[in-house]
C-alpha cells in the first residue's frame, strides 16, 4: 500500500494509503500525488504543495516567520534557544518565552 495526497489547487484536501488501482477508479484520480519518498516534508491536511520544490509546506503559524527555501519549513526571526528548557514563540514581543511547566 502507498500514501496518496489529493491536492487541489496546491492545498492538501485528504491523504490516503491505497493500493494504485484503487486511486485509478476515482473519478478525480487526476488530483491524487503518490507519496513516493521524494518530496520534502510529510503532507498534512491543510498544507500546500509547492510542486517547484516537490515540497508540502505546512500553513505559516506566525506572521513574522520565514519559509526556509532549503527545507521548506518556517523559522521563526530569532532561533530558539538551545538549552534544555521549554519554550513558544511571542509574536508580539518577536522573542521567545521559556514556559514554566
Amino acid at each position: 500500500m502507498t500514501k496518496f495526497i489529493k491536492v487541489i489547487n496546491n492545498k492538501v484536501t485528504n491523504i490516503v494509503v491505497a493500493e494504485q488501482d484503487f486511486i485509478d477508479t476515482l473519478p478525480d484520480k487526476d488530483f491524487y500525488i503518490k507519496d513516493d519518498g521524494t518530496i520534502i516534508n510529510r503532507a498534512g491536511l491543510g498544507s500546500m504543495y509547492d510542486s517547484i520544490r516537490n515540497a508540502f509546506i505546512s500553513p505559516k503559524p506566525y506572521p513574522s516567520w520565514l519559509l526556509n527555501e532549503t527545507t521548506c519549513q518556517w523559522e521563526a526571526p530569532t532561533p530558539m534557544p538551545d538549552d534544555d528548557l521549554n519554550y513558544t514563540w511571542n509574536e508580539e514581543t518577536q522573542s521567545w518565552d521559556e514556559v514554566i511547566i
